[in-house]
């Protein structure tokens, strides 16, 4: 069947800019500690670095996660069974996804990205791939409700969100996309999530701080995409790719640091910033077993599988929703 139809969940003003970027980048540079969420890494020059980024040597989770889904396909699909629509979140260029495909004979098949072009790209791919798999792609921001096509509704539901991403929010955030898709795949769902593991800070460093600059370029992008989108002025050649473990909230930041003081203007506002000043751009959190099985059951999903001996220690949980209780 190939792509049926595509749905766009995406508000644009009148300049074609999403209006929630325009309104994220001037709340995150207003407040102290300036920051603007990861999601706005990801317009067509960032789903493509980022795609560089999983197959450099350094970065181990895409390496890992496939080598999971890999050996562990026959345990993976007698635990979800055939006829689910498999709904990605975060789908990008969907390179995991055929593995799991492959391997539980989905009904239907439902990418949601919020970069539209690498949404057609992969959709059109898995298409010529799968040809009797209906899919559905919809271009929307995963991290806020999506309505789901309506040709879905009455199948089973398998929520697929690799890669780690949950680690890219903060503990409450994460549990309310959890509920939130908790709620939106209904009863009787599955959801099987990637969760990176805490290793060796050297490992992780390297991971989000390669020496061919990949992933600087891939920071240094989100500055650019402002200029480009914006209409900025922000000198990008005076700030820094930094990324730092912080031990107490166990995650990798990563951060755009400030070489010099400067200003610069976005939709005509004028902001400042001091010389090591930064703008901190992603969080990308690492959780021990029982730490990703509380943030689940946190979401309203209940654990009952986990694949997890890959090296770097990185983790495929399969959860149930959790059935509906008045009293615990």
């Amino acid at each position: 069947m190939g792509v049926v139809r595509q749905l766009r969940q995406i508000s644009a003003d009148d300049e074609g800019v999403d209006i929630a970027f325009r309104a994220d980048v001037h709340a995150g540079l207003s407040q102290k500690q300036k920051a603007i969420p990861a999601r706005w890494f990801y317009d067509a020059t960032g789903s493509a670095l980022f795609e560089d980024i999983t197959a450099l040597p350094e970065y181990y989770p895409t390496r890992s996660e496939t080598d999971l889904l890999t050996r562990h396909a026959a345990e993976m699909a007698a635990a979800i069974g055939p006829g689910r629509a498999v709904v990605e979140l975060g789908s990008g260029s969907s390179t995991k996804t055929p593995l799991l495909l492959d391997a539980i004979e989905p009904a239907a098949y439902v990418p949601v990205d919020i970069s539209g072009d690498f949404l057609r790209g992969s959709a059109d791919a898995l298409a010529a791939r799968f040809p009797g798999l209906p899919i559905y792609p919809v271009e929307a921001d995963f991290t806020q409700r999506v309505a789901l096509p309506r040709e879905i509704c009455p199948l089973p539901k398998l929520g697929f969100f690799p890669g780690s991403t949950i680690g890219n929010m903060v503990a409450r955030t994460a549990i309310d996309l959890l509920r939130n898709w908790r709620e939106a795949l209904g009863d009787g769902a599955l959801l099987l999530i990637g969760i990176d593991r805490v290793k060796d800070i050297g490992v992780l460093e390297l991971a989000y701080d390669d020496p061919a600059g990949v992933t600087a370029a891939f920071n240094i992008n989100l500055l650019e995409r402002i200029n480009r989108e914006l209409g900025g002025d922000v000198p990008v050649e005076n700030f820094a790719h930094r990324a730092v473990w912080d031990d107490v909230h166990a995650r990798i930041e990563m951060h755009l640091v400030a070489a010099c003081d400067l200003e610069f203007t976005i939709d005509g506002q004028r902001y400042h910033m001091a010389k090591d000043e930064t703008i901190h751009s992603e969080n990308s959190h690492k959780y021990g077993p029982r730490d990703a099985s509380l943030l689940l059951r946190a979401g309203g999903w209940t654990p009952v599988a986990t694949w997890d001996d890959a090296d770097p220690a990185f983790a495929l949980i399969l959860a149930e929703a959790t059935a509906f209780r008045s009293a615990p």
